[in-house]
C-alpha cells in the first residue's frame, strides 16, 4: 500500500469515534420514554374499564329506591354465587331485574353504536356518517310497526323480531341499489338515504292509517328510543353480536387505516376494496338492527362518539375502535340514566337526549369540515 491509500492517524481516529458512537447504547431518557408508553396503555385500559363499571355502578344507584353502590356490588356477587345479597327481595330485583339488565343495554348500545359510527366514517370516507346513513333505523321501524299495528306474522314476530327482519330488508334495499348504481361509496350513501326516507314514510303511514291513539304513543315513544323494557335476554343477544362485530372490525384495522389514502390507493396498497366494504357494511347493518330491535331508534352516538375518540388517540384504527366502544359505552349510560330521572315520574325517550346533545356536535363537525375542506 502507498502512503498515499494508507489512512493517516486523524483519519483512523475518526472512523474509531463514529463507530464508537453508532455502537453506543441509547440515551437513557430514551429507554424511560420507551418504558413509559409500555405501562401508560395498560394502564390507560384499566382506568377506562374501571370508569365503565363505575358508572354502571352509580348510575344503578340513582332513582328513587334507596341503593348504594355496595349495594350493587353485594346483589350482583350473590346472583353470581360469590355470596349473599343483604337486600330485602324487593330492592334485590329492582337491581338485578330492572335497573342491571337496562344500564348493561346501555353500556352495550352505546358501545355499538359508536363503533359503527366509527367504521362507516372511516370505510364511506364522510364524517358526517353515521349507523342510521344506511336506512336501517328506518327498516326497523317499519318492521316493529308492522308487528304492533297490522299483527304481522301472526304472533310468531314480536316486536324485536320485527324490527330486526325490516332492518334486513332496509339493508338488502340499500346494497341492491347501491350495486345498480355502480356501488361507489356515493351511491351507497345515497341508496341509504333513499331507503331511510322510504321506509320512514312507511311507519308513518301505517300508524295514521291502522292505530289508535294508545298504539300511536307507545309506538312514537319506541321509535324516539327507549330502554325501558329492557331485559337478560336483550343484553345477552346485543352483547353476543357486539363482541363478535368487534372481533371482525377489529381485524381489519389495518386495511380500515389504508382506506384514510382513499379507495384508489387502499387498491394499490393489496386491499380487496369491494370485499372490505361488503363485509363491514354487512356487519355493521347486523350490529345496528340487533341494537335497534331492543333500544328503539338512538341517533347522533354514531356520529358524535367517534370524532370524540379521534381527537384522543387518533386514526389508527387498533386504538380508536375500543376507545370510541368505551367512550360510547360510559356516554349511552349517563345519557340513559338523565333520560330516566330528569322528569321522574316521567321518562323522556333516550333519543330525545341524545339527539339534544348531538345536533350541537353535528353543527362543529359541519364547520371544522368547511374549514378543512
Amino acid at each position: 500500500m502507498t502512503t498515499t491509500e494508507r489512512p493517516t492517524t486523524t483519519e483512523q481516529a475518526s472512523r474509531t469515534s463514529a463507530a464508537t458512537e453508532s455502537a453506543a447504547p441509547p440515551p437513557a431518557g430514551r429507554f424511560r420514554r420507551v418504558r413509559a408508553a409500555a405501562w401508560a396503555r395498560p394502564v390507560g385500559w384499566a382506568c377506562a374499564l374501571a370508569l365503565l363499571a363505575l358508572s354502571v355502578a352509580v348510575a344503578i344507584t340513582i332513582g328513587p329506591a334507596d341503593i348504594r353502590v355496595g349495594d350493587v356490588w353485594s346483589v350482583v356477587a350473590a346472583h353470581l354465587g360469590w355470596g349473599e345479597s343483604h337486600l330485602t327481595p324487593i330492592r334485590d330485583g329492582i337491581v338485578w331485574n330492572l335497573r342491571l339488565p337496562r344500564t348493561l343495554l346501555a353500556a352495550v348500545c352505546g358501545a355499538g353504536l359508536a363503533v359503527c359510527g366509527a367504521i362507516m366514517q372511516s370505510l364511506l370516507r364522510n364524517p358526517l356518517a353515521d349507523p342510521f346513513v344506511l336506512g336501517v333505523s328506518s327498516g326497523a321501524s317499519t318492521g316493529a310497526v308492522l308487528v304492533v299495528v297490522l299483527g304481522a306474522g301472526g304472533g310468531a314476530l314480536s316486536i324485536s323480531g320485527g324490527a330486526f327482519l325490516g332492518a334486513l330488508c332496509s339493508f338488502a334495499m340499500v346494497l341492491v341499489l347501491s350495486h345498480t348504481l355502480g356501488g361507489t361509496t356515493d351511491r351507497v350513501v345515497l341508496s341509504g338515504v333513499a331507503a331511510m326516507q322510504l321506509f320512514s314514510a312507511l311507519t308513518s303511514f301505517v300508524v295514521m292509517t291502522a292505530a289508535d291513539a294508545e298504539t300511536t304513543r307507545g309506538v312514537l315513544f319506541w321509535l324516539l328510543g327507549s330502554l325501558s323494557g329492557a331485559g337478560w335476554t336483550d343484553v345477552q343477544v346485543c352483547g353476543a353480536v357486539l363482541v363478535v362485530a368487534l372481533v371482525v372490525c377489529g381485524g381489519y384495522a389495518r386495511t380500515l387505516d389504508a382506506f384514510a389514502f382513499g379507495q384508489d390507493a387502499a387498491g394499490h396498497l393489496g386491499v380487496s376494496v369491494a370485499r372490505t366494504r361488503l363485509v363491514l357494511l354487512c356487519v355493521t347493518a347486523l350490529l345496528t338492527a340487533a341494537l335497534v330491535s331492543s333500544a328503539g331508534a338512538i341517533g347522533f352516538v354514531g356520529l358524535v362518539l367517534p370524532h370524540a375518540a379521534r381527537a384522543l388517540v387518533g386514526p389508527g384504527h387498533s386504538r380508536l375502535l375500543p376507545v370510541t366502544a368505551l367512550a360510547g359505552a360510559v356516554f349511552l349510560v349517563w345519557v340513559d340514566t338523565l333520560a330516566r330521572t330528569v322528569l321522574d315520574p316521567q321518562e323522556v325517550p333516550v333519543g330525545v337526549v341524545t339527539s339534544l346533545i348531538g345536533v350541537p356536535a353535528f353543527v362543529l363537525v359541519l364547520h371544522r369540515t368547511r374549514r378543512t375542506g
